[in-house]
């Protein structure tokens, strides 16, 4: 099904795991790839581009690198990110200042930077990355065990991604005139290099019996960057296993 056939799509942290898997699922529909990161993918076929998502002139490159290229940019999936683990009452400004720079920052700056060409377009889809701790608080249970916050994501990281889900609802709100849709995934516990310390405690609460795939998230993404979802915006979507509804 090759249904991106004649699009381009500009997938940032496209070295990681979710970003290469959501980079072969937009391949297999037919898209044209841009795939940024911190240091330039190395992948046949596709505008291999080095990006810092917290730097406007960075960011700003990585547009017109693509558009020069490929002539025209439908699809930006950003899913450029970073992680923070612990508890609030040990939290650094440094640390806090790094998470929302990179999760909340970059994300605006991508999509504000991915705008103007869109706009020429008449058409366009944004996905951002979310996340399941922007919404329920966090999966430690610190009443329960206090060890499993220095193991957890921390409030650094459920804010940033908090912000991306409601930067998402604006933005849907103010490009649906322009064609363009802006939807988020939110997922929740992925297997990854990131989640090996993940505590086998809180593994055992997801309702499916497992941790997510990076491969069944890029399918959401693939999904909503798709032709046939012109009339879902302002959404975000779970990829939890059941963990939580809303």
């Amino acid at each position: 099904m090759r249904t991106l056939e004649g699009r381009v799509a500009l997938v940032t942290g496209a070295a990681g795991g979710i970003g290469g898997a959501t980079a072969a699922a937009l391949a297999a529909r037919g898209a044209r790839l841009a795939l940024a990161d911190l240091r330039a993918p190395q992948v046949a076929g596709a505008l291999n581009l080095a990006v810092d998502v917290t730097r406007s002139d960075s960011v700003r490159a990585m547009m017109a690198a693509t558009v020069a290229h490929h002539g025209r940019l439908d699809i930006l999936v950003n899913v450029a990110g970073t992680v923070s683990m612990g508890a609030a009452a040990t939290l650094e400004e440094a640390e806090w200042d790094r998470v929302i720079a990179v999760n909340l920052k970059g994300t605006f700056l991508c999509c504000q930077a991915a705008i103007p060409a869109m706009r020429a377009n008449g058409h366009g889809r944004i996905v951002n990355i979310g996340s399941i701790i922007g919404k329920n608080g966090g999966n430690a249970r610190p009443w329960i065990d206090r060890a499993e916050q220095d193991r957890a994501s921390n409030v650094a990281y459920g804010v940033s991604k908090a912000g991306v889900h409601a930067m998402t609802f604006f933005l849907a709100r103010e490009l649906a005139p322009d064609g363009i849709t802006v939807n988020a995934v939110a997922p929740g516990p992925v297997a990854s290099a990131m989640t090996t310390n993940f505590p086998a405690a809180l593994k055992a609460l997801i309702p499916v019996g497992r941790m997510g795939r990076a491969e069944e998230v890029a399918a959401a993404i693939a999904f909503l960057a798709g032709p046939e979802t012109g009339f879902i915006t302002g959404e975000v979507l779970d990829v939890n296993g059941g963990m939580w509804s809303d």
